[in-house]
């Protein structure tokens, strides 16, 4: 058994999953701070690919990233870089369909934070980042973990952004979610019913994880 979509999978949203991390935190910090107006606007933005279907935002990261198109182009251009078809262009589409998800849960997590806390810090004269990094993030530690777990496993699981931008090469692209599909395609439910099980105990501990979490805050 050719175990490198396992392997691919777990690399793709781990890198992912730290990508989305801090972006994700940023994001949610800095949009939480502003008016409520410019808030919904932004807010809307960045939540829009979690409603979206994923091959809408794969043709989209297409139209970016291909190699004849404006960015993917002149990255080829410039640095013979490839931005589809490797490996590595499952990092964008798991990215774009996880996002939201750390963004939801770290603003929310933000938005529940007692203010106190800041206020008392400014007092006392801490630097702002002293203040995010050592009070605000370890009083919102159990919903930005949240998030986090919750992002990776979603990175795990994507299939159609995936399957658009990065496709499907056994031993080069293959994701867990790809395999399924081609090896079901093909006929060998066998084979595709192992990957199954196997990205169940995958899904089942992360779940675990949320719940334990989630009984933590309580």
């Amino acid at each position: 058994m050719d175990w490198y979509p396992l392997v691919n999978s777990l690399r793709v949203a781990l890198i992912s999953s730290v990508i989305v991390f801090f972006t994700g935190i940023a994001a949610a910090w800095y949009t939480s701070k502003l008016p409520t107006t410019i808030k919904g606007i932004i807010d809307v933005i960045l939540t829009l690919p979690l409603v979206l279907p994923p091959t809408v935002m794969g043709y989209f990261l297409l139209r970016l990233l291909g190699p004849k198109r404006l960015i993917g182009a002149w990255i080829l251009e410039n640095f013979g870089v490839r931005l589809s078809m490797v490996w590595y262009s499952a990092i964008f589409a798991s990215v774009v369909v996880s996002f939201p998800l750390m963004y939801r849960t770290a603003r929310g997590a933000f938005e529940s934070l007692d203010k106190n806390l800041v206020y008392s810090a400014q007092i006392l004269g801490l630097s702002n980042t002293y203040t995010f990094w050592k009070i605000i993030m370890p009083y919102c530690k159990k919903g930005i973990t949240a998030g986090t777990i919750l992002s990776f496993a979603r990175a795990l699981g994507e299939y159609g952004a995936t399957s658009m931008i990065s496709g499907y090469t056994p031993g080069r692209t293959a994701t867990i979610s790809t395999t399924v599909y081609q090896l079901w395609r093909t006929g060998n439910d066998s084979l595709a019913m192992k990957w199954v099980l196997i990205n169940l105990a995958i899904s089942f501990i992360v779940l675990i994880a949320v719940n334990i979490i989630e009984r933590g805050r309580k």
